[in-house]
This record gives C-alpha cells, structure tokens and sequence, in this order.
C-alpha cells in the first residue's frame, strides 16, 4: 500500500518537475533576458549583474562594425612623420597604442606601442629612434567579424587592437579590447575621467577636462561667463548647438575664446569634453583698455 502511494508520489513529482521546466525553461535568447529580469525585479539577481550578462549576450550578437572606431577619429601615425610630429602625436592623445600607415600604399604596416617608444628614447638618451624598428605586428579582421570572437582573440593571442578592413581591403577603423569589454560591463574608465563631484578637472594653466553634463550655470561661475541657460541646461547641449549636428570623437569648435574637442560622445550624446582657454585677440585687448 505505501509502495504504490510512495510510486504515486514519484510520478506526480516527476510531472511537476517536466512541467515546471517546460514553462521555466526559455525557448530563446529574449525569453531568457525576459526571465533574468523577472528574476532581477524579484530581487533575485541584482542590476548590475543582470546589465552584465545581457552585454554578454548583445556581445554575441554584434559585430566588428557595429563598435569600431572611424578611421576619421583614429590618431595614426605616418611611417615617414618626421620625429617631432610623431612624439607630439603621442604626447597629445596619451594613447597605449597607434596604427603606423604607409602613406604611398594607404595601408597599416603595423602598430607603435607608446611604451616602445619610450623605451627607445631612454636608451638613446636622445629623441632618436627608428620607427620601424619598433613596430609590432598589425592585425587585421573583417568588419563582419563576431565581437564574442574576437574577445576569444584578443584574449589568447594577448592583443589589445585590431584593425577593421572594408569589403575592399581598405582601413575602415580599429577595435580595441577595451571597446569589447564596455560593451558587457559599461564604460571603463580612462585618464580622462573624473570624479563625480568633479564635473570640471583643471589639466594644466589654460586646458579643462568637462563632463558634458555640466550645467550652464556652474560653468558660468566657474569661468566667470554669462552663457544663457533658457535654451539648453548644460554645456553638452550648448556645445552640441554650436556644433549643428551630435559630433563625434575628436570634433573642435571654438566658441569665443574657449576652444571644445570631443573626448567621449555615442550616438546619443556627448560624455565628456577637454576645453581649452584661447589667448584674447586685439579687439578683447583694446576693449579692455579702455
């Protein structure tokens, strides 16, 4: 008697359980994002893990094209730049790593690595150096190429930059690891960042670092300025009204005295501006005087 009622037992768990499975089990990647969020709203899992495994799952899904950087908004460096240029090109952009082109050939013949150059200067002793004697090996990839392969890359060749070709084998843009990365975990923090309470940073004596968020009115008592705020709240959408259009990466626009260049911007605004402070002209000169 209590074996059949224990087997009656056996067989009602074993249908709850293929039953329980049959509507938990997602059929699809947007029934199992639809479920870790039910389970994030629950508490179960919390925010910033749930934003880390759907980045996970887009990474999947995206490709090169889809994050790379324009060739427009890469600093590269010409194979024959005079010394100057090239140290100057490196000091200003404080970037790890830089595509070295063939100006005659319009082609990547491979990447300068800052601490290379560095490290060659000090041997020297002087600012000398043979560029291509420091390159590293470029490497290439298709624009179509997956992002989740290309992390699986980067990670067992330890490679931090590729270089994205078009249909027709030219240079349509790079991809770094970094880029890869802030699409799983968000923005990753560089050396242009600053902190939260910081929305305006001061580099050197006529060079700023500003967070696009900034209002007009802080900035207006910070550099002592009257811009107007009835139109637009913060410096962002003041700067992205003198632009005409949402700019991207390293765009400039002088507005009086204060030159803006883009350091971080998506396709939905900006993030974050280095701002330099002009010399006066004549005419500010003169009105002073008087």
């Amino acid at each position: 008697m209590n074996e059949g009622r224990t087997s009656r037992q056996n067989q009602l768990q074993n249908w709850f359980k293929r039953l329980s499975n049959l509507l938990l089990e997602p059929k699809d990647q947007e029934q199992l994002i639809e479920l870790l969020r039910s389970a994030s709203e629950r508490h179960i899992l919390d925010s910033e893990a749930l934003s880390i495994v759907e980045g996970a799952l887009s990474v999947s899904q995206m490709q090169a094209r889809d994050i790379m950087i324009p060739r427009s908004q890469v600093a590269m460096i010409s194979r024959d730049a005079p010394m100057e240029e090239t140290l100057r090109l490196v000091t200003e952009t404080a970037h790890s790593r830089f595509p070295v082109i063939d100006d005659d050939r319009d082609d990547v013949i491979g990447i300068l690595l800052a601490k290379d150059l560095l490290s060659a200067v000090v041997s020297a002793g002087k600012f000398e150096f043979d560029l291509r004697e420091l390159l590293r090996p470029a490497v290439f990839i298709p624009e179509s190429k997956r992002l989740n392969v290309l992390l699986r890359e980067f990670r067992a060749r330890r490679n931090h930059m590729a270089i994205v070709v078009d249909e027709y084998g030219g240079v349509a843009g790079i991809v770094t690891i970094e880029n890869v990365l802030e699409q799983i975990v968000g923005e990753i923090e560089d050396e242009h960042d600053i902190d939260d309470d910081a929305p305006i940073l001061q580099r050197d004596e006529n060079t700023y670092t500003i967070k696009a968020l900034t209002t007009v009115e802080d900035f207006n008592e910070f550099f002592e300025t009257d811009w107007s705020d009835e139109d637009f709240d913060t410096v962002g959408g003041y700067v992205v009204n003198q632009f005409g259009h949402l700019p991207e990466r390293g765009e400039q626009v002088t507005i009086g005295r204060y030159e803006f260049t883009v350091l971080r911007a998506d396709n939905r605004r900006l993030h974050l501006l280095r701002m330099v402070v002009l010399p006066p002209d004549e005419n500010e000169l003169l009105n002073e005087s008087e």
